[in-house]
């Protein structure tokens, strides 16, 4: 698509929502990303998944910037939001500790710095957890912080594609 260059669309950025739909407060990732996907924004692909870190490093092998969205625990007020660029720090392994995966969001980062896979931009978006048992719904904490969440989100993604316009 030609343009006068104020967007990119070669720009390939991916927003990945992690959770489970049956275990409460877990589907906080699973929503958030349904919501920037709602929002239609061009070159933006969304996908919703479980959490496998193999499949996760998969996924964003082709990416210029992603953004992951999880559920934590870390003993933090139940719905704050924590942010971690992963090309700039390591992933805190203890705030994803819970997950039913052996190898999940912070193994997978870890492995592919090592590897040499990291995707240029990745950042991982941590909502800390008040309940992960059976359920279908989000706390009120949880519930809460979803707008700020996809807020914050929508404003990486228009960094994101400032800081590949051409020079």
């Amino acid at each position: 698509m030609a343009g006068n260059g104020s967007e990119i669309p070669e720009n390939r950025i991916l927003v990945i929502g992690i959770g489970n739909t049956y275990r409460s407060d877990d589907a906080v990732g699973l929503i958030a990303a349904r919501r920037i996907e709602e929002k239609g924004l061009p070159g933006v692909k969304v996908l919703r998944e479980s959490g496998e870190g193999a499949i996760l490093m998969d996924l964003w092998k082709d990416a210029d910037a992603v953004i992951i969205f999880d559920t934590f625990q870390a003993g933090a007020e139940p719905g704050s939001i924590h942010r971690f660029e992963a090309g700039a720090q390591p992933m805190p392994e203890d705030y994803f500790h819970y997950s039913t995966h052996l190898f999940g969001v912070a193994e997978a980062v870890e492995l592919a710095r090592v590897l040499g896979q990291l995707p240029p931009r990745l950042i991982v978006y941590g909502i800390n957890a008040k309940e992960l048992a059976p359920g279908s719904n989000l706390s009120p904490e949880v519930e809460k912080a979803v707008p700020e969440v996809v807020e914050r989100a929508v404003r990486e993604i228009n960094a994101f594609r400032t800081a590949k316009r051409p020079h």
